[in-house]
């Protein structure tokens, strides 16, 4: 659990610092402001994550099971909340209609909080 926290905090970590430079530069040729904001929370939540699961996985023992459902629902709120995101930025650039995605990014969301409110209880 603990390897799953320190490499999902770093592929994250590195990902969020590689799309926040595209962001800042190339991206913002193609998107909209609009959609370039968006794209920018994604990134923003994905590196909270990112420092989150690094901390994690050095501090916790994972003895319980509320630090690793922590762990779980902060990975996959993140990997919902996030790539939904990044591919719904890029909807109008590619001409596509991913408006399907559109009730995973709060799914994503909730997950992220079902993760933070299990971090809670592991503390109490």
């Amino acid at each position: 659990m603990k390897e799953l926290a320190l490499i999902s905090g770093t592929l994250f970590g590195i990902l969020a610092i590689i799309l926040g430079a595209f962001g800042a530069h190339a991206f913002k040729k193609i998107l909209s402001p609009e959609r370039l904001s968006s794209f920018e929370v994604g990134v923003r939540y994905q590196m909270y994550s990112a420092l989150t699961l690094l901390v994690l996985g050095f501090q916790l023992p994972f003895a319980q099971y509320s630090e690793r459902l922590a762990v779980y629902g902060i990975i996959s709120g993140t990997i919902l909340f996030s790539f939904s995101i990044y591919i719904l930025s890029f909807s109008e650039y590619w001409n596509r209609n991913f408006k399907f995605l559109g009730p995973i990014t709060p799914l994503g969301g909730l997950l992220m909080i079902i993760g933070w409110a299990s971090l809670l209880i592991s503390f109490l």
